[in-house]
């Protein structure tokens, strides 16, 4: 049995859960909404403020998805409840950061300056022009948009210089020895 797909999640206060034919998940909260459609073959129970996946058999593809669609549900409830935010730092002479029509525009040591547009359901905000924040209710997205940003210069092993995350520790090398 999955560890993962087993764990019962919790609904906080504040935070409504519909189940409608056909597995599809909605989620209210203080912060949006968010709506998915799961597996068929996965029954999802919710009782008690408690919503539980439950798969029918052990074959290897619904195996496979039971621990997934259970971690899916509970991201949702967590960033319609919390949201999610990512964190950005642009190490590097002359790397800034500035906020441009809702999206970004860096300068990151090319001739001309990186444009990041902006996406639906995220905010950027920019804090000391080093500092980039990148927060939403969908994980996958606020995730998906900091590696964005982060591949316009991703950070070089010598000098360590680039766009990094702010917990993220670059392992440095030594460089030429004359």
């Amino acid at each position: 049995m999955s560890r993962v797909g087993k764990k019962i999640i919790v609904v906080p206060a504040g935070v409504e859960v519909t189940i409608a034919a056909g597995n599809v998940v909605t989620v209210k909260g203080p912060k949006g909404t968010l709506t998915k459609k799961f597996n068929e073959e996965l029954t999802i129970n919710m009782e008690n403020n408690e919503i539980n996946v439950v798969r029918p058999n052990d074959l290897p593809a619904v195996r496979a998805i039971h621990g997934t669609t259970r971690a899916l549900i509970n991201n949702m409830i967590l960033g319609v409840s919390e949201g999610f935010k990512r964190s950005l730092t642009l190490v590097g002479v002359g790397y800034r950061a500035a906020e441009k029509n809702n999206g970004l525009e860096m300068a990151l040591g090319y001739s001309h300056p990186v444009i990041i547009d902006a996406v639906d359901g995220i905010k950027m905000t920019v804090e000391k022009n080093t500092t980039v924040h990148i927060e939403g209710i969908e994980k996958d997205v606020v995730g998906q948009v900091a590696a964005d940003i982060r591949s316009k210069r991703a950070p070089e092993p010598y000098k360590g210089k680039g766009v990094k995350y702010s917990d993220e520790v670059i392992r440095r090398k030594e460089g030429k020895k004359s």
